[in-house]
């Protein structure tokens, strides 16, 4: 199985319910994949070349005499991967299999070159996973060497031998191929399940069609639902098809994954319904600089002051009833949220009284980052926050003087908020203990690429 998760690399970042055909997102694997799923590769390969030789039986004699055959060593020379366009991937491979012949008297060990060819095809199975097979596999068997001339051993009986070598790995190397990538199928079938993003809420991917395959690269083409408690997040039905332009992200990079914006559309519309954007903010009474008081409140409204004459605490509680909106543009990527604010004073521990309430508009900037395999992001304000007084008991509110204490009460704590929402990340497609490394990431007009290494953690 660890061979089968070594290989299952090649196929990278596939995954899980169908219930649109539009991809959000889109895994390409380019040629540096294939070379790195080439080096590390060669340790499963060679464990999967190491099959066992049944005794050969010496039919020369009046007596059946058993030669036991036992392979010493495989040292994989060679290792190969290419893609094969509208189809999978080309396979070749050189290796040299050592045998020890127990033969009478003495032992002997002889080295036989094998050479083995084989296409596997890459699809997309019935429950939206990926899927290879073996289509065609050819093992080519060259002459042995290391016969000892002074081993008393006939080279009749030794050519009897490897006849039967050969014949046992013409039929077995295929198989054990064969079923290293059945492994890696039974791996990749892992893949489908639920990724948290949050305690109530959850990503998962699948497959929407057949991968498409060139000379160049392999592209996924993946669907990505968000669940929140285990209700999908249902975007409008007039969502634009994501297609991957070729010539995005870096140059001879092993993998270029685009991220649509429907996905973070999806993404925001969950955290907007589940309620984690919203929070309260309060100060602490007896600061000397907290102006989340009713005393402070009311050197800036005159009558907040009149009712509450001893110094009373306040509380703004921020409610996002509109979804946030995330705007991508070339080299820029900006967020809009548009809170709804309530201002109220704490009268007891469980009553409140509302002074007045705000419809604020606040934009950011968006900046992207990974850690592991999941996509973070973090914001800064951009210019002023805008503000209009909907309601009030506390009489005439001066808009200005308001916004001077929201600039001062209300921005960083809703940053600091956002932050770490938005620092917890969403998985990106991935397969188990598959990183990405030295990944760099582009904004485009209406998506995000992210282009970078692999790295199998063994």
């Amino acid at each position: 199985m660890t061979g089968a998760r070594g290989l299952g690399l090649l196929l990278v970042l596939l995954l899980p319910v169908v219930s649109a055909s539009i991809p959000s997102t889109v895994v390409r694997l380019n040629k540096a994949a294939l070379s790195y799923v080439s080096e590390i590769g060669k340790a499963p390969l060679q464990r999967a070349l190491q099959v066992t030789v049944p005794h050969f039986l010496d039919q020369s004699g009046e007596v059946l005499q058993p030669t036991r055959i036992q392979i010493l060593n495989v040292h994989v020379l060679h290792f190969h991967l290419k893609f094969i366009a509208g189809f999978g991937i080309h396979l070749s491979a050189a290796a040299n299999l050592t045998f020890k012949i127990f033969c009478v008297p003495e032992p002997l060990e002889l080295t036989l070159p094998v050479e083995l060819l084989a296409d596997v095809r890459v699809a997309k199975s019935s429950i939206g996973t990926p899927v290879v097979s073996i289509s065609t596999c050819f093992p080519l068997l060259g002459h042995s060497s290391n016969f000892d001339d002074s081993n008393s051993t006939s080279h009749a009986l030794l050519a009897l031998v490897q006849k039967h070598i050969k014949a046992v790995l013409s039929n077995k190397l295929c198989l054990s191929i064969a079923s290293l990538v059945q492994g890696i199928n039974v791996h990749l079938g892992t893949l489908i399940g639920l990724n948290p993003v949050g305690p109530e809420s959850q990503i998962r991917y699948t497959m929407i069609n057949e991968p498409t395959i060139t000379s160049d690269y392999i592209s996924f083409d993946i669907h990505a639902i968000l669940f929140l408690l285990g209700k999908p997040i249902i975007l409008p039905k007039d969502v634009t098809p994501f297609v991957l332009p070729h010539h995005v992200g870096t140059k001879g990079t092993m993998a270029t994954v685009g991220l649509s914006q429907n996905l973070f559309d999806s993404a925001l519309l969950l955290l907007q319904k589940a309620g984690a954007l919203n929070l309260d903010i309060t100060g602490e009474l007896r600061s000397d600089d907290n102006p989340l008081n009713t005393s402070a409140l009311g050197r800036l409204i005159p009558e907040v002051a009149r009712q509450f004459p001893e110094p009373m605490p306040v509380v703004l509680k921020v409610r996002l009833g509109a979804t946030p909106m995330a705007f991508l543009h070339p080299k820029n990527a900006t967020l809009q949220l548009q809170p709804f604010v309530e201002v109220l004073a704490v009268v007891s521990n469980s009553a409140f009284h509302s002074l007045f309430s705000l419809d604020v508009v606040v934009n950011m900037s968006l900046q992207f980052s990974m850690s592991k395999v999941k996509l973070q992001g973090s914001t800064s304000v951009l210019g002023d926050i805008q503000l209009t007084v909907t309601s009030s008991n506390v009489g005439l509110v001066d808009e200005d003087q308001v916004h001077t204490l929201m600039g001062t009460v209300f921005e960083k704590p809703l940053l600091d908020h956002l932050n770490a929402l938005l620092g917890i990340g969403i998985a990106l497609p991935n397969v188990i203990n598959l990183l990405y490394v030295t990944p760099e990431i582009f904004v485009y007009e209406g998506y995000v690429v992210i282009s970078g290494g692999l790295f199998y953690q063994r």
